[in-house]
């Protein structure tokens, strides 16, 4: 364990990645685990062969919802505890999770153990991209670390249905038992190497530890303290941080009634947050969760044969997941809003066209039609809005309010998660095809939210990211002239000159003592 304490630079961040990539693999692992194994024999023998409609559900859901509440409870909390404690904390309450559930002889106690799990996933799901967004030392680090994690989570779900799959063939207990507790390696692999990693230096510095935040600057980029580049660093931070100290003085908790809409503070703070929500919730709408937790009754209601359902429902997952791959080599290129806003206008052509295609007497090339369109659009959502509402999400928040920002976007993802899941199969059973059109319309309500709300935040470190939701002319940072708003040009940033930022240290270490 010495070897990961010594750790340093490029060889301690990809140590970092992977750590949140199997945490969120355990996520993505634990959402698809139970749902192959619903319907198994063994395991509806060992919880007393439930017979109401709402006992599966409940089972099912009480895992989101449990997540959903998780985040809001634990938002006072994440900031004492910081990125790296709270993603231990859902790493621990994982294990105790799985073994309640693999334990289980009946409802109630299958439950507790489902929503104790949820509980650890609402933890990791708000600590994890903060963590990889706040410890990433340049500029294009953020996008493809974040990608990682999209395609290690949707991997996850996969992986869950292939071991699901092999299992369910023996009729003993442990087909169902075995599944559920390997969930315990992910959760032990990932707790067990965070153990010795440090937290963000933004966190520390925040915290008014500034020695602690110094030494894992240093050891993130390998520089020793006096270097250019980590005071140029520690500077913004600082300066970031006395601005968003400034714009508290005039928030309101009534601005987040209006969504962020009657947000007049110089940062847009509560606007910033309240897109935290409203973007995961969205992408929730617009039938991703949906489609992968209930992709054998989507296929089945596609046309697909029960022959063949098990089987197309393994290859959409696994092509939801290499949806996800692509996204590491365009997103720093092509930019965040671009990726949402195109991805969003695609999908609500091909959810069109799904519905129209439900809508019409299926023959079997129309089936087969309507399986190519789902697919497809789960390849896009892969690509678009998995990956990048996470790390947009995890961008946008100021530094003071990026533990509150990182559990209200996991609220928002949970919250919809469960209310959709709950819905569709009572939806598809009453309305029939007509459910698709409530679908179709998130997806057009996802292209609207993105071209007027969310502004591009490629290409600019976190701490620039506040000066592209500042009102233009609200603050010079630093004397130097250039302001607030969309229009931001980092450029003007760059004419400092090294000596001009280095000097200003000594400013910033006055605010960092003043600190509480």
């Amino acid at each position: 364990m010495g070897a990961l304490i010594n750790l340093r630079g490029r060889s301690l961040y990809r140590l970092m990645k992977f750590i949140c990539g199997v945490a969120f693999m355990m996520y993505g692992y634990d959402a698809g685990v139970l749902g192959g194994v619903l319907l198994h024999k063994p395991f509806l023998d060992a919880i007393g062969n439930p017979t109401g409609a709402w006992t599966i559900a409940m089972i099912s859901s009480s895992y989101s919802l449990a997540a959903a509440v998780t985040t809001v409870v634990i938002a006072p909390f994440t900031f004492r505890l910081g990125r790296r404690g709270t993603i231990l904390l859902g790493n621990a309450t994982a294990v105790v999770g799985s073994v309640i559930q693999a334990t289980s002889w009946s409802v109630p106690q299958l439950i507790v153990g489902r929503i104790i799990t949820g509980f650890s996933i609402g933890c990791i799901s708000s600590a994890v991209p903060t963590y990889l967004s706040e410890t990433g030392m340049e500029i294009g680090d953020r996008g493809p670390a974040n990608a990682i994690n999209a395609i290690l989570l949707i991997s996850g779900v996969p992986l869950a249905y292939w071991i699901d799959y092999g299992f369910v063939q023996y009729n003993g207990q442990f087909s169902w038992r075995v599944p559920i507790i390997f969930q315990c390696l992910f959760a032990i692999t990932s707790g067990g190497c965070m153990w010795f990693l440090p937290d963000t230096p933004r966190w520390y510095y925040a915290r008014g530890r500034p020695e602690l935040g110094d030494d894992a600057l240093c050891r993130l980029a390998d520089l020793p303290l006096d270097d250019p580049k980590i005071q140029l660093t520690r500077r913004e931070i600082f300066m970031a941080m006395e601005a968003e100290e400034e714009a508290k003085s005039s928030l309101k908790w009534t601005q987040f009634l209006t969504s962020g809409i009657t947000d007049k503070t110089p940062l847009r703070i509560v606007r910033r947050l309240c897109i935290c929500f409203w973007l995961p919730f969205i992408r929730e709408w617009t039938g991703s969760s949906m489609l992968a937790y209930y992709s054998t009754v989507t296929l089945s209601q596609a046309g697909a044969t029960p022959t063949l359902v098990s089987l197309l429902a393994g290859v959409q997952n696994i092509i939801f997941a290499a949806g996800c791959v692509p996204l590491y080599f365009t997103v720093e290129r092509t930019g965040r809003r671009a990726t949402l806003l195109w991805g969003a206008i695609a999908m609500s052509t091909l959810m069109l066209i799904f519905t129209v295609l439900q809508a019409i007497n299926p023959t079997t090339s129309m089936s087969w039609a309507s399986i190519g369109i789902i697919w497809t659009f789960l390849f896009v959502m892969g690509w678009s809005w998995q990956g990048c509402v996470w790390l947009y999400c995890s961008e946008i928040p100021p530094l003071d309010y990026r533990h509150l920002g990182g559990a209200i976007t996991a609220g928002g993802e949970w919250l919809a998660t469960w209310l959709f899941v709950m819905v569709l199969p009572v939806g598809l059973e009453n309305i029939k095809w007509r459910f698709w059109i409530f679908v179709l319309t998130g997806n057009v309500v996802a292209v609207v939210f993105v071209y007027f709300l969310c502004p591009e935040t490629g290409g600019k470190t976190l701490e620039q990211i506040d000066y592209i939701f500042a009102e233009p002319g609200t603050f010079t940072p630093g004397g130097k002239g250039f302001t607030g708003g969309e229009d931001f040009d980092t450029e003007q940033q760059k004419t400092w000159t090294v000596e001009e930022k280095s000097a200003e240290v000594q400013q910033a270490e006055k605010v960092e003592h003043g600190r509480p």
